[in-house]
């Protein structure tokens, strides 16, 4: 049976031709999509549905769902969101680096800053400057309100669990 695919409408695309048979013998149409693109189909994918458009339309789904996600706060790109990401990155997913450092040991986020708005909040009422970063007072506990600050790099170094504290004092030639 020869189904008569020239000018019928599939999604986006309209059939304008047979394009040249596929090597696998399964036929090819050429199809006109409504943004004025030409693409080349495989026929199947068009009775199934599985090629609605030449790819604009998979473009502005993304570009919907990225401006429905920004519109939410407007800080997707900011210093402040990357910073708040990284938090949530080292004490819930399992495969950032630092896990075992973070949420392997225990750390974890306050139920009230895993809302973006509400963590940007307290940054900014409590002394988030663009050179500053993210530190718990106490490393064994929590990122939480009353057991972070903002810290300079330089500061931040000094804090870590790892770093040796040397006496000054100590006389060598003893």
């Amino acid at each position: 049976m020869k189904i008569k695919m020239v000018n019928l409408r599939f999604g986006r695309l309209k059939v304008i031709s047979e394009a040249n048979p596929a090597k696998d013998g399964h036929k090819k149409w050429l199809c006109q999509c409504d943004c004025g693109n030409t693409t080349i189909v495989d026929g199947r994918d068009l009775r199934k549905g599985a090629t609605r458009s030449c790819g604009c339309l998979l473009k502005e789904k993304s570009t919907e769902r990225i401006n429905k996600f920004n519109t939410k706060h407007g800080d997707a790109h900011t210093r402040l969101y990357h910073i708040w990401q990284g938090m949530k990155d080292r004490c819930f997913r399992i495969k950032n680096k630092h896990y075992k450092d973070y949420g392997g040991r225990g750390i974890n986020i306050c139920i009230e800053w895993l809302d973006y708005i509400k963590f940007k909040k307290w940054a900014l009422n409590n002394g988030y400057k663009k050179d500053l970063t993210i530190d718990r007072i106490n490393p064994n506990g929590n990122y939480e309100p009353f057991n972070c600050r903002w810290i300079t790099m330089q500061e931040q170094q000094r804090n870590k669990r790892n770093s040796k504290k040397y006496k000054k004092d100590i006389d060598y030639h003893e």
